[in-house]
């Protein structure tokens, strides 16, 4: 289904006609899959909650402020990168159409848009969440700012994005995927979603990849857990959003927050932890479960990339739809201190 807000003027250029949103989320789909999957991670050993149970509306709130936290790099060292070298990128691929997976507030997407904007370039912005009245706020806001841009917004998964994103294009596209979301996939999940996007892009089409990079423990585990206790509420907020959805019954002072770095699977591993044997009840899933104390609740890992591994990986990675043609690292950004990275990827262009 697809959404176009109406015009209010007569103006070719005002907001409403620049903003089309298409909702491709199947919401008793979605809510099932969802559903199994957490039924799934609660029974296994050890038990997890898959990481979308953090984001209701406080979820949501609280990673924001946890992204302006001292001891949090990701987010500002990120957006340091992108403000250096916006310009450069936006010169290098030259795109028309813009794709971003997980765009949430954009925010950082701005240092791309401003480049643009300098430019004088007519842009194409599609930006990609499973939060309508995120991608909504956002897109008008942006609208407002950009006269020249023109948003597409998609209120849906990666997947399913992904799956529906047109072979028609206006002309060269660049789909960026930032925060190193990338992190939070298991191998064979990093796999199928880079042969995802690989098989939406056209020969020359460009893929920019923000990733977290190793560095000392000390400063990993001090980003996730934060001396004002953000991230520990935001963790322990899952169990509020599941006693909010599925008539629960967990006490949120029976559990502690910790965030581990395993230093030999180079991730960071949140958990919440039982300070007491428990029996959780979630009753509109007739679902009842023992907790034990000190059993640990696996929320979320977020995998850090060493540079050099992940140029590699990037280039044996094929799209065997696409007849092999591989994605190709153009060129690597990275801060001072090489704690974060973007790579900017070409889809291999055929051969003369």
């Amino acid at each position: 289904m697809s959404t176009v807000y109406p015009s209010t003027n007569h103006e070719s250029n005002s907001i409403e006609d620049r903003l089309k949103i298409d909702y491709l989320l199947d919401a008793k789909t979605a809510e099932k899959n969802d559903i199994q999957d957490l039924i799934s991670g609660l029974q296994n050993t050890p038990k997890s909650i898959p990481v979308r149970y953090f984001y209701d509306s406080q979820g949501s709130q609280l990673f924001e402020q946890i992204c302006q936290l001292p001891e949090y790099y990701p987010t500002r060292t990120e957006a340091s990168i992108l403000k250096q070298y916006a310009a450069e990128i936006v010169e290098q691929t030259k795109a028309i159409e813009l794709i971003e997976l997980g765009s949430g507030s954009s925010t950082k997407t701005r240092y791309l848009l401003d480049a643009y904007q300098d430019l004088h370039t007519p842009l194409y912005y599609s930006p990609v969440d499973v939060s309508d009245t995120i991608l909504k706020d956002s897109a008008y806001k942006l609208l407002a700012d950009y006269p020249q841009l023109k948003i597409q917004g998609k209120v849906a998964t990666y997947d399913r994005a992904l799956e529906q994103m047109s072979s028609y294009v206006l002309g060269r596209r660049t789909i960026i995927f930032l925060g190193s979301s990338i992190g939070n996939f298991k191998d064979s999940e990093c796999d199928r979603f880079i042969n995802q996007v690989t098989a939406v892009l056209n020969p020359g089409d460009y893929f920019l990849l923000g990733i977290d990079l190793q560095k000392p423990k000390k400063i990993l585990e001090a980003a996730y857990n934060d001396s004002q206790g953000v991230t520990a509420a935001f963790n322990l907020n899952m169990l509020q959003h599941l006693n909010h959805r599925f008539q629960g019954n967990f006490n949120l002072d029976l559990f502690r927050h910790q965030a581990i770095y395993n230093s030999n699977e180079h991730q960071i591993e949140m958990y919440l932890i039982a300070q007491q044997d428990q029996l959780i009840s979630l009753k509109d899933l007739n679902l009842t479960l023992k907790v034990n104390k000190g059993e640990k609740i696996l929320t979320e890992i977020s995998r850090k990339f060493n540079l050099e591994q992940m140029k590699q990986y990037l280039g044996n990675i094929s799209d065997k739809e696409a007849e092999g043609q591989n994605l190709n690292l153009i060129q690597t950004y990275t801060d001072e201190q090489q704690w974060f990275g973007l790579l900017l990827c070409q889809k291999q262009l055929p051969n003369p």
